[in-house]
């Protein structure tokens, strides 16, 4: 009877836990399902990838230049891309209805030429009350699905389009964003990285123009993950961010990072630092022209300045990452490749290993054209 006794209260004590656990567990939101969008695209094919437009219905120049905005986009509808990436800060105040209609006006052209919009949500777009701002955001762009980040196979390329405003590696995000780089398809040459926050650039909060962001851990983390699965995979890594209101082209780990901010925001220098793959000292508005062959990606600034009121265009920079040859085949495993290495050792094969450079010899990945 003692031991009976004895066991009652450790009984209810489970009991509650059992009860108290599922009660939690029912509270919890459940799993979002993951948006994995399609697109039909033969190769080759061009796309285009911007970002910070800020389309607002302020004249004020320290928000956004209208005039360079509105080249921009006609420039890329005359360019007729498959598609356009789009890095966040769509609009200046993404809860101002007043915003989201100059965005309706100005890239009426883009939807003349039916060219899909694939954008990544920037800090302004959720400016103001978060909820509008959400409705206005997903109101333009409806195959979303109101997720705020997604996937988009098309062609040869695979697109992560993340949602940095929160933060990308936490969460059913970060969760969803392994798991989709721990199993990328073996026909998959380029995996494309569209967010805002860029994971390495030249700017800092405290740089010496005055304007400018510092790289923030979450995305150094990302880049960490990002590159740690770079040295394993054939498909190269591509990476577009935003944020800052200027171009900025970076290299590490094999991964290919670019800063193209400069879609119509205030633009701002930056401070270069030596890693800085593309030294300027001046501002510039602009966007990216990507050209996608089997197994090569270009990708060309094409730069901006109004001059006497007419457009002046210049491509000051252009790189073009090609897929490395591998005998040991497309994004395998780090455990697969081990097997496959002890397997060719013992039929006295010779496996070379895939170049991945960095500084100086990017070259063998990246050739600047």
């Amino acid at each position: 009877m003692t031991s009976i006794r004895k066991a009652l209260p450790i009984a209810a004590v489970l009991l509650i836990a059992v009860a108290s656990v599922a009660f939690l567990a029912h509270d919890l939101p459940a799993p979002i399902q993951p948006l994995e969008l399609q697109q039909s695209i033969a190769i080759p094919f061009r796309f285009v990838a911007l970002g910070d437009t800020r389309f607002t219905d302020s004249t004020d120049p320290e928000v956004s230049n209208g005039a360079v905005r509105r080249a921009i986009v006609q420039a890329i509808a005359e360019q007729k891309p498959a598609l356009i990436s789009f890095g966040g800060d769509i609009v200046y105040r993404g809860d101002h209805t007043g915003d989201w209609q100059v965005w309706d006006s100005e890239t009426s052209a883009w939807r003349d030429e039916k060219i899909p919009v694939y954008p990544a949500l920037g800090n302004h777009d959720l400016h103001g009350n978060q909820k509008t701002a959400l409705s206005n955001y997903f109101q333009r762009f409806p195959v979303l699905q109101e997720h705020r980040y997604y996937s988009v196979r098309f062609a040869n390329c695979l697109m992560l389009a993340l949602d940095s405003v929160s933060d990308e590696m936490k969460g059913q995000q970060g969760v969803w964003l392994r798991q989709t780089l721990n199993k990328i398809p073996a026909d998959v040459a380029f995996v494309i990285i569209v967010l805002h926050h860029p994971p390495y650039t030249s700017s800092s909060d405290h740089g010496m123009f005055g304007d400018g962001h510092s790289a923030r851990s979450a995305e150094l983390e990302l880049a960490r993950l990002l590159e740690e699965k770079q040295s394993t995979s054939r498909a190269r890594f591509v990476v577009f961010g935003g944020h800052v209101h200027n171009y900025e082209r970076h290299q590490h780990g094999g991964v290919t990072y670019f800063v193209t901010g400069g879609g119509g925001a205030h633009a701002y220098p930056v401070e270069r630092t030596p890693s800085d793959l593309f030294q300027s000292a001046t501002i510039n508005y602009h966007y990216l022209l990507g050209e996608v062959s089997k197994d090569s990606m270009k990708i060309t600034m094409n730069r901006i300045e109004i001059v006497d009121g007419k457009a002046v265009w210049t491509q000051p920079d252009s790189v073009t990452i090609k897929v490395p040859t591998s005998a040991a085949g497309p994004n395998l495993s780090p455990i697969r490749q081990a097997a496959n290495l002890r397997s060719s050792r013992i039929c006295g094969l010779r496996i070379r290993k895939p170049r991945i450079c960095t500084g100086p010899q990017r070259k063998a990945v990246n050739e600047p054209s």
